[in-house]
């Protein structure tokens, strides 16, 4: 099936969420090809008239966050083409939804919104899942801590999760391996010592920031001492979390502290109270359940 180009509002609401059309327009391919390979909407094709043309809406079937319009408008511009449907209301990304919003009313040819359907609901029901999760953390965690997302995501769709992180509230970690350093414990263990594996990246990428895993007091008291940036407290107890926070305190330098491992939203506020500004909570991207998001035809306006 030949793809079209995106329309001019369709690359300017990509834009303007911070995101790369020609990226956005790639993830999308590579999903259609995956409805495509095999011949085409053979249903489709038998049982909607050529020439009718429908208003539908995509509605939420649950309360949540939304996240991804601009990539769904992008998988109807591909198909349908940008010219041959029209958006009648739409809600931006961010938007608070509760049961039976109306997330965008369109009107389009039938049998291209059913060809399209499924891969637009696919990464508008995905994304909206991890912004709803996220703000579940935000509201759980309270002003003064920032929940961060991780690498632990999907492979091939790293930007588009982590822009719909930012959608719920939440703040991003490292892109990628090259715009921040963090140190882990393989890395100490290959340095032999935490002081070691610092001074190394300090020596290769001086003006990175860096941040470093510890697992104990003593490797935070010996983080903070070589002037981290932050430090990672990973899979501690609250009540070492608090002397971890204190040690930072006591410096002559400003650190800050992040929380991973063994967090939940039960426990979220608890964490919040020992002073970390951060906590980093991998199953922002990698376990998030998806927002129920369906869509229906109300009405045949042609054909």
């Amino acid at each position: 099936m030949r793809l079209h180009a995106l329309g001019a509002e369709t690359e300017q609401l990509i834009e303007d969420a911070g995101l790369s059309p020609t990226e956005v327009r790639e993830r999308v391919s590579v999903a259609l090809h995956e409805d495509f390979a095999y011949g085409p909407d053979v249903t489709t094709t038998a049982t909607v008239p050529a020439n009718q043309r429908v208003r539908a809406a995509i509605a939420a079937r649950q309360p949540g966050i939304l996240a991804g319009i601009a990539v769904a408008r992008t998988v109807l511009d591909m198909v349908i083409g940008a010219g041959d449907w029209n958006a009648v209301e739409q809600r931006p990304d961010g938007y608070g939804l509760t049961s039976g919003s109306q997330v965008l009313i369109l009107e389009a040819p039938t049998s291209g919104l059913l060809v399209a359907e499924r891969t637009a609901l696919n990464f508008l029901c995905h994304l909206s899942g991890v912004a709803t999760l996220t703000n579940e953390w935000v509201t759980a965690l309270g002003p003064a801590t920032k929940v961060r997302d991780t690498r632990k995501t999907t492979p091939g769709l790293r930007t588009l999760e982590k822009y719909a992180v930012r959608c719920g509230g939440g703040i991003n970690h490292r892109m990628g391996l090259g715009d921040a350093a963090l140190i882990k414990d393989n890395h100490v263990a290959a340095a032999g010592s935490v002081t070691a594996a610092v001074d190394a990246v300090r020596k290769a990428s001086p003006h990175i920031a860096l941040e470093v895993e510890c697992d104990n007091l003593e490797q935070v008291a010996e983080a903070v001492a070589a002037g981290v940036d932050l430090v990672m407290l990973d899979n501690m107890s609250v009540t070492l979390m608090r002397e971890a926070v204190q040690i930072g305190l006591a410096s002559s330098h400003s650190v800050s502290f992040e929380a991973s491992g063994g967090l939940t939203l039960g426990n979220a506020a608890e964490v919040a109270s020992t002073g970390v500004q951060f906590v980093a909570v991998g199953a922002l991207t990698h376990s998030a359940p998806v927002l129920d998001l369906g869509l229906d035809i109300d009405d045949v306006v042609a054909g």
